[in-house]
């Protein structure tokens, strides 16, 4: 079952949630070190703006979306105190049209909030944002972890992005970084309540199909 926005938002208006780490995630910066992130970027799920902070100071045209209007917020917020240019905007994932066109959507942490058929409905809508050539990276929990939050299975994103619109380029594990928020999460993870905890994940990079990739990063 897809997890509902107002449920994100309350998360935000209420506390830190446990994806809110006052950093990025430690796979988003390898990679950008690694060349493989190209511009312009929409941060679809930006979340509290971690990483269109790091991406805006390394020179990349950015546009950070989220559907809770409370993550904006905190995310302009974020981008002001560290002095960057990044537009945020409050969208939905699954109408993304108007947002403009874009060489990488990034989604850490979004795509696995979704069930199957929302996942499949979700690519769909990325078709109207990547321009030909460009790239979804998704990062998300897998169900190798411990159960700290939504899982996806790697056939996951076989499934959603299927078709002739995308082709599945890579597909690896990785780690994704929380802070352990409550008891029931300590105890699936070995670490106490407050600190931060790397889960497995899975990396992928989401190919759209019809033309040659951006070549510039930003």
């Amino acid at each position: 079952m897809t997890t509902p926005p107002s449920t994100f938002d309350e998360a935000y208006r209420i506390g830190e949630p446990p994806w809110v780490i006052g950093e990025p995630q430690p796979a988003v910066v390898e990679l950008e070190r690694a060349g493989g992130i190209v511009g312009p970027v929409l941060d679809l799920g930006c979340g509290a703006g971690e990483h269109a902070v790091l991406l805006a100071r390394h020179g990349y045209d950015v546009l950070a979306a989220d559907a809770s209007p409370t993550a904006v917020d905190q995310a302009r917020d974020r981008a002001r105190a560290s002095g960057v240019d990044v537009s945020f905007v409050v969208a939905d994932a699954f109408d993304p049209a108007g947002l403009g066109r874009f060489a990488t959507v990034l989604d850490s942490a979004l795509f696995h909030v979704f069930d199957a058929a929302d996942r499949a409905r979700y690519a769909r809508a990325l078709t109207t944002v990547v321009e030909p050539g460009g790239q979804v990276l998704v990062l998300a929990l897998s169900t190798r972890g411990p159960g700290f939050g939504p899982q996806i299975d790697d056939e996951d994103v076989d499934a959603a992005f299927t078709g002739p619109d995308w082709r599945v380029e890579d597909l690896r594990p990785s780690t994704y970084r929380g802070r352990v928020t409550h008891p029931d999460q300590a105890a699936g993870t070995g670490a106490g309540v407050g600190e931060l905890v790397d889960l497995p994940a899975v990396l992928a990079r989401v190919r759209r199909t019809g033309g040659p990739q951006t070549s510039s990063s930003s």
